[in-house]
């Protein structure tokens, strides 16, 4: 079964838009929302790897023209 967001449902139907195009288009909108909830928990990963390279680049510079 897919997920649908109700309050989205209820938006269409108080719109005047029938009960099988409402459940459908709120479907779809649920199905956009966890494509974007993946994509924030990968840029996630992205910047904590990205936090680590430039604590590497920062000390390789820091050791070579301090000490």
């Amino acid at each position: 079964m897919t997920m649908m967001l109700a309050k989205t449902y209820e938006a269409f139907c108080a719109a005047g838009v029938p009960e099988d195009k409402a459940q459908a288009a709120a479907e779809e909108l649920a199905g956009y929302e966890n494509r974007f909830a993946k994509l924030e928990a990968d840029m996630l990963v992205v910047k904590w790897m990205l936090g680590l390279l430039l604590a590497g680049v920062a000390s390789l510079v820091i050791k070579a023209f301090l000490l």
